[in-house]
């Protein structure tokens, strides 16, 4: 076990890092750790604070582990970064996402730190993504050493509000992210940790650790595969103190805001203008300190200090003002919510009618509208979870307006602002038995210019529920509502609202099997909008401040990241493609002399608008170098579909140096469901 003393200038706290710790399991299996403790822990023992993921605490986190779990250290706790089994430097093999034996595995781990002699017993946990998932999963177990947890762009729900699918249709963040855990699966250990067994343990996670997608892809609707680890099968199990985080630009906002209303513990919910990072490391928009925020949860759950975190609001949001859809900045102003749901929030409705939309609802038309959407609607409208990358975030949705029935209010007359999940209720037939509606929310200035506010999809084979689909019969005519994300925006006096649909919103989401035209009845469609008055109690919330001196690793630049996103549409043949290059700078990590490299491309492709023609592709390679020695490995992963079949093929090359000492291929046909 290596130490390093470090003093920090601005707490004057001495802390010993731990660089790595093996955390032994019940049946012979070892945990990598690492470990920022404050120097006399020993003497006067802390809480920990344990974050539990497969994304590699040696080198892909180490810069940004060193911050949250320094910072942890110098605060009176002991950080503790664990890699999951089978990721990073730990023994085993990672097979899927949140599995039994990641769970029982992250028990076992409380249970090691609570009994360390430098810890008081008390654990907490924080995560974001998947270590604010399992997080939550893990409290559900409720380990009796786990105190309160952190849980950050998470969900409640594996099925319906992940990365997988929404409102029942396919998100190709599904593809995705599988190809982001299929590059993560085949990196090898560092061999200064594991020692001789490096390789052995590289070439058994190779051939182990499986193709992620086809599991995915193999549960379309909503099985007992997803009720697993889903905490909104029932919320009470969730005995500890919950903070809850996300943003605006993210895709998991709204299971803030189902934790709030479901959860009978101590709780908060904060909700920023971010995009899928850390509130003090990304925007868009204001970033503020958040460590500070975890500090003062901390300090009350974890050590029964009164922070005032009881005396916070229920619910902190962001309220977006109005801003250009190609804006860096996402400004606006804090509102609070003692509760939630609030009581006074009014959910009003909007008549839709030919003309537009129209608060005045003794109005009505028995008027029919029809729509069969090009496949370019969606082209512009970012990814379903962004990284609040400027490339990745939605467009001018005027780009998408050509493709959609769109209905505007008239300008507003006076300032309008929601907080809250609106929802569209349509009636509607379909001319095919499986077809999908995708419903968006713009925020239109006087110059035209669009801002997606918020939007949802359903399949409308899952109208009432993803567990039994139902096709829909021919030219029938049904009710559904459409319930799109969570959002706070104010709609400025001048602006005018407009609701987008389509038949389709591709690549966001994979389309039906063919081609569907859509009639929405008008006289039975209403648009619901969570209307919320400015209240005086926002101007005294209280400063969460901007992010202090941040620690540092001794780093080397060796390429600057490279970010794109491109379409481009040729008129000769008639093909569209997306192209995304989303390549993270590559630096050398100067204490362990350790070079990596984290590359990715992703397309999405289609032609003479053949839905199947529908392609997507993404390519990752990951390198690791110290000296002469150097491990590379590249992974593919192409998906494409007929109007009965997905079908997934995928390459893994494994490199040591200028040998290919891995490749293995998968070609796999998995039936449609509905889907």
């Amino acid at each position: 076990m290596f130490v390093i003393s470090e003093l920090n200038q601005f707490t004057d706290m001495k802390i010993n890092v731990l660089e790595n710790v093996w955390i032994p399991m019940q049946d012979g299996t070892h945990l990598a750790a690492k470990i920022w403790l404050p120097e006399d822990a020993e003497l006067n023992p802390v809480p920990a604070v344990l974050e539990y993921i497969p994304y590699r605490k040696r080198d892909f986190k180490a810069f940004r582990d060193n911050q949250i779990h320094g910072h942890f250290a110098e605060h009176g706790y002991a950080g503790v970064r664990v890699d999951l089994r089978g990721s990073g430097d730990s023994e085993g093999i990672l097979r899927d996402e949140y599995l039994q034996q990641e769970l029982d595995d992250g028990i076992e781990v409380i249970k090691w730190l609570a009994g360390q002699t430098w810890c008081t017993g008390d654990v907490g946990m924080i995560g974001i993504s998947w270590g604010g998932f399992n997080g939550l999963q893990i409290a559900a177990l409720q380990p009796p050493e786990l105190k309160a947890i952190i849980t950050v762009a998470s969900s409640d729900d594996r099925y319906a509000d992940d990365v997988h699918y929404m409102g029942g249709s396919l998100l190709t963040d599904n593809l995705s992210w599988a190809s982001t855990m299929f590059a993560y699966n085949s990196c090898p250990p560092d061999p200064r940790v594991v020692g001789e067994k490096w390789k052995e343990m590289w070439l058994d996670r190779l051939e182990g650790s499986g193709l992620w997608l086809k599991k995915w892809l193999e549960h379309q609707r909503r099985d007992e595969y997803w009720k697993h680890a889903s905490v909104c099968e029932d919320y009470s199990t969730v005995q500890c103190p919950v903070f809850a985080v996300s943003g605006w630009a993210d895709g998991y906002t709204n299971a803030v805001f189902r934790l709030m209303e479901n959860l009978d513990v101590p709780r908060k919910g904060l909700i920023g203008p971010w995009g899928h990072k850390y509130p003090h490391m990304g925007g868009p928009g204001p970033v503020i300190n958040f460590l500070n925020e975890c500090v003062r949860w901390w300090d009350q759950w974890l050590k029964d200090i009164d922070t005032g975190v009881k005396n916070d609001p229920m619910i902190r949001a962001w309220m977006k003002d109005t801003v250009s859809p190609i804006s860096a900045k996402r400004p606006g102003r804090w509102v609070g919510e003692k509760v939630w749901p609030a009581p006074d929030i009014e959910e009003k409705p909007l008549n839709i009618r030919f003309s537009g939309l129209d608060f005045d609802m003794s109005k009505s038309t028995e008027t029919q509208v029809s729509i069969q959407s090009p496949l370019s609607v969606g082209l512009f409208a970012g990814k379903w979870c962004s990284y609040a990358e400027s490339t990745d975030l939605p467009s001018d949705q005027r780009e998408e307006d050509g493709g959609s029935l769109i209905f505007d209010t008239f300008p507003l007359e006076e300032d309008l602002e929601i907080l809250g999940s609106p929802k569209v209720e349509l009636e509607l037939s379909s001319n095919k038995p499986i077809a999908t509606v995708a419903v968006r929310i713009s925020d239109v200035a006087p110059n035209g210019r669009a801002t997606r506010v918020t939007y949802g999809l359903l399949n409308l084979t899952h109208r009432n529920g993803h567990e039994e689909p139902e096709e829909l019969e021919e030219n029938k005519k049904y009710k559904v509502i459409v319930d799109m994300n969570y959002v706070a925006q104010k709609f400025p006096a001048g602006n005018q609202i407009r609701l987008s649909l389509s038949s389709s919103y591709w690549p966001l989401a994979w389309p039906p099997p063919e081609p569907a035209r859509l009639r929405i009845y008008l006289e039975n469609s209403t648009l619901w909008l969570p209307i919320r008055e400015p209240k005086e109690s926002d101007h005294y919330l209280r400063d969460m401040g901007k992010p202090g001196e941040m620690r540092e690793l001794p780093t080397t630049l060796l390429v600057p990241s490279h970010r794109e996103w491109e379409v481009k549409h040729n008129l000769a043949t008639n093909e569209v493609r997306l192209h995304v290059v989303n390549n993270d700078p590559r630096y050398r990590l100067e204490d362990i002399n350790w070079a990596i490299q984290k590359d990715v491309t992703e397309m999405y492709f289609y032609k003479n608008n053949n839905y199947d023609t529908l392609r997507g592709e993404v390519t990752s390679r990951r390198g690791f170098k110290r000296d002469d020695w150097e491990a590379v490995t590249v992974t593919r992963t192409i998906l494409t579909s007929t109007r009965t079949h997905f079908r997934i093929r995928a390459t893994l090359d494994a490199y040591e140096e200028d040998t290919r000492i891995f490749s293995k291929t998968w070609d796999e046909s998995i039936p449609r469901d509905m889907l």
